[in-house]
Order: structure tokens, then C-alpha cells, then sequence
């Protein structure tokens, strides 16, 4: 009986640690990420007109090229519904 506190506790070690020993540890490159998928974002109704944009309190910012930076992708995203080409994504992070 007393293996089970062993064998329990060498399970919550391995589980823990598993994914960073197995991922090599690899920082990510958010220059790599995929630009936002906006289509998420847009309103179903095209004649909708938000008095407010209703997007998460998330600081997660992205980078224009016109040099704006956005405080989530979620308001990138009304921006370029809102305003089109205009506006285009160049990377994730202040500018």
C-alpha cells in the first residue's frame, strides 16, 4: 500500500513535466502566426451598425501596417470590416 502514494506522485510529476521535456522547449514565433480569422468577427447582418464595439476586455494587441496597433484582434477586425483595405494586418504586438 505504500506504492500508491509513490506511483501517484511520480504520475502527477510526469504529467506535469511531460510537455515541456517532449516539446524541446522551442520559444514560439508570433511572427509565424497566422494572421486573425475575421470572419469571426464580422456582424451576420451587413446593415448592423454597433453603437459600441462589443469585443473581450483582452490585451492581447495587434500591429497595422499603418502603424496602429489594436488592443485585441477581435477590434482589428471591426476596424477592418468598418474600414477595409485600408487596414492590414502585419503582425501580433505593439507596433
Amino acid at each position: 500500500m505504500a506504492a500508491l502514494p509513490r506511483v501517484i506522485l511520480f504520475f502527477l510529476l510526469f504529467s506535469t513535466w511531460a510537455p515541456n521535456v517532449f516539446s524541446g522547449l522551442k520559444p514560439q514565433d508570433p511572427a509565424k502566426w497566422p494572421p486573425p480569422p475575421c470572419e469571426l468577427y464580422f456582424p451576420v447582418d451587413s446593415s448592423y451598425i454597433p453603437q459600441e464595439p462589443e469585443c473581450p476586455q483582452i490585451f492581447a494587441t495587434v500591429c497595422t501596417t499603418s502603424g496602429n496597433s489594436f488592443q485585441n484582434e477581435c477590434y482589428f477586425c471591426l476596424a477592418q470590416w468598418e474600414f477595409g483595405s485600408r487596414i492590414k494586418f502585419l503582425k501580433y504586438g505593439k507596433c
